[in-house]
């Protein structure tokens, strides 16, 4: 299973999942087609699927180009989103497979949008798992509430992704990391692998180099909004439950003066 981002417009990524045996690939929000087919010619892959995160059109904006590109192409979409140029809608649960090796399967995870899906895919080679999260998690951070609440978000963070193998690798939509580990340190000045995180990802965008992937393990040590489990951090923001501490730091976030226009579109 080889993993391709594909940086698109301003801050978004698309992604490339290919199935080296059978050089089938499936793309990830490829909201500009051209340079995802293109991705893929230039490692001999061709476009199997399309997967659909969620409807917002920096994510689902391409599918219906790629339909014209691709004919007959298979474009997934959560059954709760309307997303644009779906064939095929997918649950909670659904299973689907890429090429010999790889396992896909959709998980829900509303908030951002009521039909928001992350995709979480295996491989028989024992590879570390990946999970594309679109736009409900971010490397230390997550989307804004635009349909959904603090106690949905808290069951898309914690409890779904959450619980899936520390070492799996999260692809996110967006390249927002060095701004989110920022503001991720006003609220915890202390916590020194949020520092070390930024000090990374701030050489890696110097590069021109993306910040992604990032862990589950790792979410847990520099997001704060996947660490409202622990009762310090719940003191923080004088919550008594981990959803009234999510929806506390979600709240200064949207109020958070450190992003710029461009940037606040999906997450400030």
């Amino acid at each position: 299973m080889k993993i391709i981002p594909v940086p698109c417009l301003e801050d978004n990524y698309a992604y490339l999942i290919v199935d080296e045996s059978t050089k089938k690939a499936a793309a990830v929000d490829p909201v500009e087609p051209e340079k995802v087919l293109k991705a893929a010619s230039e490692v001999g892959a061709y476009v199997d699927c399309v997967l659909t995160t969620h409807h917002h059109w920096d994510h689902a904006g391409g599918n219906e180009k790629m339909r014209l590109q691709v004919p007959g192409i298979k474009v997934y979409g959560g059954s709760l989103d309307n997303v644009k140029g779906c064939t095929d809608q997918v649950e909670n649960g659904t299973k689907l497979s890429l090429g010999n090796d790889i396992e896909i399967l959709c998980l829900h995870t509303p908030c951002h949008t009521k039909g928001h899906i992350s995709y979480y895919a295996t491989s028989k080679e024992g590879e570390d798992p990946v999970v594309f999260t679109g736009d409900t998690l971010f490397i230390a951070g997550c989307g804004r509430f635009f349909e959904g609440t603090a106690e949905q978000m808290y069951q898309s963070l914690i409890v779904t992704l959450g619980s899936l193998p520390k070492s799996t690798q999260v692809y996110c939509g967006h390249e927002y990391t060095v701004k989110s580990l920022k503001f991720m340190l006003t609220l915890e000045p202390e916590n020194e692998k949020m520092k070390q995180k930024l000090e990374w990802a701030e050489k890696q965008r110097e590069a021109n180099q993306p910040t992604v992937p990032s862990t589950i393990g790792d979410e847990f040590e520099i997001n704060t909004f996947m660490r409202v489990d622990l009762p310090e951090i719940q003191a923080k923001f004088g919550a008594k439950s981990p959803v009234e501490a999510l929806r506390e730091v979600r709240k200064i976030k949207d109020n958070w003066k450190g992003g710029n226009e461009i940037y606040c579109r999906a997450m400030l």
